[in-house]
């Protein structure tokens, strides 16, 4: 400082980073740069005058002249160097003939930061040209310019004639040291620009878990979480985490260029980690948007006429920062203890259980069972002798048991046929005969199991090599894709792309929300222990089979584990793709989440009908070929179906196209055909079965499950077309649900109605999978997070953990449905259980 002010005294002496030196009067300025610089590019005439007196005050005068001359044509302009204070309001004016440049000095020490706050603002009211205000630092230079100009969506133009902004403090490595920084105000205008300009202190600017600006880690803590919380929704603002350099980045249009971000309304919180800032150190920065439409706003000034400036009004809001540590490693190692030791209890009860059910049995093998059978010419076998089961008793309340035992159906063993299903399928005579015996009015499980069973085990098996087949070819690009979502947000730091309970999202390695990822481990645990299950029962199975067991051959519900086994795959992918979804759930990948969720509901569904339908349940072809289109209208309908009433009209439509479908080959039993005559065949029922005689349906309990489903169905494909609700993938997840409940309770309905028992076993499995899809449910609908939303709307509903640290509701939703799902499995497993000694005779059709 001693040197300039010694160089100032004398000739020119350039300032820091300007190629325009600063000088203590005007005419020094003049003659010192302005006539050097205009010799230099203009060489003097060699003509010297050499009159005493007054040809010194000619060749003065010719000097002054030929120096204007050279302002003119060089365009230099006047710069004046101020010395300045902070906390004073300067008010000044500045042409494009003249410059000012601001000097501040202030003493930076190490163990103190503070921020220096610079707020201009412009007085004139017109100007065609801005001012450029440029700060120069020691190690950073930042520019912006007065009435500052911003761009929202459509190109819009905000203008801003009031600015702010906050410089960071350089590092310094001695105790206390002097440091200068520059404004420099220039502008194009040709008229006067008044302007006022004022650089202030801000003392509170570390952040220390209550107040803001800038946080420091302390020793003993590598991850912190960064809080942000307003009473009020709008303006809309950005929340954004930045290493230690300058300058800032805290303007609407260049927030996002470094560091994490996220936009906010009300709620806004990171996860920061000591390893990604090597300075042990960041800045928190809050910026309000010009516009509020990111947040999920309204649109304003719409439309716009060309390079129209809009005002944005004080946009300005009150925030409260805080920080606070993370959970460490310890909570890390309990939260997957826990998982973990949730689950695997399953594989110790289910243990137990197995072997007090091998002991019973192997006491039960010591009574033996004495029937009688009379071998006809078919190969068929008849009961000489009733069983001794509880459907006896039922025969005075369920109505088509009045009829003589002796005349239903066959029973047949697998060993005296070689007759493969296609073969069956297509023979004349056979097709007459399923004419016949399907359309009885009371039909016995024996009619609907005539076809052999070897062909029966590898129709079925179809559905888990299939199941297994889609698994892969879906789940290989979805990982591939999940994987490349989380390195976006690790490499752009927008955490916006994912919709995160950011107030319990734990990180661990590249992965941001680790407890979510983990807590689905329970699908895949439960669904390879209930496979296993599956695995033991076709073990025991095969082996009586083996021993010509008759019990096996020809009574209970005939034994096919394909679908058991596709819907264990289906429930160990639901919780590998539900982990997928939840690397980075947003509304691109719900279907994820949602896909096997649909092939579980259909399963069971499937196997339900095929308990007392083996021979007509549907081919795993025609299922997964079902299933998938309702993934594809899933899509559709996440994508297009937001507001759009079209969508809505055909999706409804269809829906109950298909449903009426559907009912007429469940009541028909498929003995039916869609072709060109089927509405002349409807008017021939109508007219013979309504206005000629009126007579009631054949099939009552049929004809009420049907009713009763056609009635759920047609409500919410009504609702759909009233609310048109944004969540389309939750909504035809309800769909299948509903069906899945409905006939669920109705099976059980008609079990006990015909006279049938539920073994404890599978009581307990009821009750206590009811009980735990209640709870399920419950958290199920807390609503952490919604993509239906705005991100930041999104992290409106984000709450805290609220188990061990770790878990949040979602996690526990995960969890109980997990073992609600494997409960239920083991509901339709165990259920007909009780019918393993009754012949398939007397096991009646519903």
């Amino acid at each position: 400082r001693k040197q300039r002010r010694e160089e100032n005294s004398g000739a020119a002496a350039p300032v820091p980073g300007r190629g325009i030196g600063s000088f203590p009067s005007v005419s020094v300025l003049y003659e010192g740069v302005s006539m050097s610089r205009c010799w230099k590019s203009r060489p003097r005439p060699s003509v010297r005058l050499c009159l005493p007196g007054l040809g010194s005050v000619v060749l003065r005068v010719l000097e002054v002249l030929w120096v204007s001359v050279c302002l003119v044509h060089s365009d230099s302009s006047v710069v004046v160097q101020k010395e300045a204070q902070f906390g004073v309001s300067y008010l000044d004016t500045v042409t494009s003939h003249n410059q000012t440049i601001y000097s501040f000095n202030h003493t930076v020490s190490r163990n103190k930061t503070e921020g220096v706050r610079v707020s201009v603002e412009l007085l004139s009211e017109t100007t065609k040209s801005p001012i450029l205000f440029v700060i120069r630092q020691k190690q950073a230079v930042l520019s912006f310019q007065v009435p500052l100009i911003l761009r929202g969506l459509y190109q819009r133009k905000y203008q801003y004639t009031q600015v702010g902004r906050t410089l960071c403090q350089p590092p310094t490595l001695v105790a206390s040291e002097t440091q200068f920084f520059y404004v420099d105000v220039s502008t194009l205008s040709s008229t006067s620009v008044h302007y006022q300009l004022r650089v202030s202190r801000v003392e509170s600017f570390t952040l220390v878990f209550s107040t803001f600006f800038k946080y420091v880690f302390p020793d003993g803590v590598d991850t912190v979480i960064v809080k942000v919380n307003s009473e009020k929704n709008f303006p809309c603002s950005v929340m954004s985490i930045q290493d230690i350099q300058c300058p800032v980045y805290d303007l609407d249009n260049n927030v996002a260029f470094i560091g994490m971000y996220q936009t906010m309304t009300k709620k806004g919180a990171v996860t920061v980690q000591r390893k990604d800032f090597p300075s042990n150190s960041f800045y928190v920065v809050v910026v309000v948007k010009t516009e509020d439409e990111a947040c999920g706003g309204p649109l304003k000034f719409y439309p716009l006429l060309p390079d129209e400036l809009l005002d944005a009004g004080n946009r300005s809001k009150t925030l409260d920062v805080v920080v606070s540590p993370a959970i460490n490693s310890e909570v890390y190692v309990m939260g997957m203890l826990f998982c973990l030791g949730i689950f695997l209890s399953f594989y110790v009860l289910t243990f137990l259980v197995a072997c007090i059910e091998n002991k019973r049995s192997v006491c039960d093998g010591l009574i033996s069972y004495s029937f009688t059978y009379t071998h006809s010419d078919n190969g068929s076998t008849m009961s000489s002798e009733p069983v001794t089961d509880s459907l006896a008793s039922a025969e005075g309340t369920y109505g088509y048991m009045e009829r003589s035992m002796d005349t239903v159906g066959r029973c047949r063993q697998e060993s005296l046929s070689s007759v493969e299903e296609d073969d069956y399928d297509t023979l004349a005579d056979i097709d007459s005969d399923k004419n016949i015996v399907r359309t009885k009015k009371y039909l016995c499980v024996s009619d609907l199991a005539r076809k052999d069973k070897r062909v029966l085990n590898k129709k079925y098996q179809i559905y888990f090599w299939n199941i297994s087949t889609i698994a892969v070819f879906y789940a290989l690009p979805v990982i591939q894709l999940v994987i490349t979502y989380q390195t976006v947000v690790n490499v752009t730091g927008n955490q916006d792309i994912c919709y995160y309970n950011f107030l319990c999202a734990h990180p661990l390695g590249a992965l941001s929300s680790f407890n979510n990822i983990l807590s689905n481990l329970g699908y895949v645990m439960l669904g390879l222990l209930f496979l296993l299950i599956v695995l033991q029962r076709d073990i025991l199975h095969n082996r009586a089979l083996m021993r010509n067991d008759i019990t096996a051959l020809e009574c209970g519900i005939p034994k096919h584990f394909g679908l058991f086994y596709a819907m264990g795959t289906a429930l160990m992918m639901e919780g590998l793709l539900s982990a997928c979804y939840h690397v980075c759930p947003n509304y691109t990948n719900f279907q994820f989440d949602t896909s096997f969720m649909y092939m579980i509901a259909g399963l069971c569904m499937l196997k339900l009908y095929q308990k007392r339908h083996p021979d007509i349940n549907a081919s795993a072809y025609t299922a997964y070929a079902c299933l998938a289109a309702v993934i594809f209208f899933s899509v559709l309908g996440v994508v297009f179906g937001k507001g759009n009433t079209a969508f809505w009209i055909v999706f409804s439509v269809i829906h109950i196209l298909a449903t009426l479908l559907l009912s007429t080959q469940l009541y028909y039993m498929g003995r039916w055909k869609l072709d060109s005559g089927i509405l002349r065949r409807m008017l021939y029922v109508i007219y013979t079965d309504c206005v000629r005689q009126c007579s009631g349906p054949m099939y009552i309990d049929r004809m009420v499950l049907l009713v009763m489903g056609n009635i759920v169905n047609w409500s919410l494909a009504a609702y759909g077309l009233i609310k048109r609700p944004n969540d389309f993938a939750s909504y035809l997840l309800a769909i299948a649900i509903c069906n899945l409940l409905l006939y669920f309770a109705f099976y059980i309905i008609m079990k006990l109605r015909s006279g049938e028992r539920i073994r404890c076993l599978a009581l307990v499995c009821i009750l206590f999978t009811a009980v735990v899809w209640g709870f399920a449910l419950f958290f199920f609908f807390q609503g952490l997070s919604t993509w239906q939303k705005t991100p930041a709307e999104s992290r409106e509903h984000n709450r805290d953990c609220i188990l061990l640290s770790f878990f949040d509701d979602h996690d526990i939703w995960h969890f109980l449905s997990s073992i609600a799902m494997f409960g239920s499995f083991l509901v339709l497993l165990t259920m007909d259980d009780d019918l393993d000694t009754v012949q398939r005779d007397k096991i009646y059709v519903f």
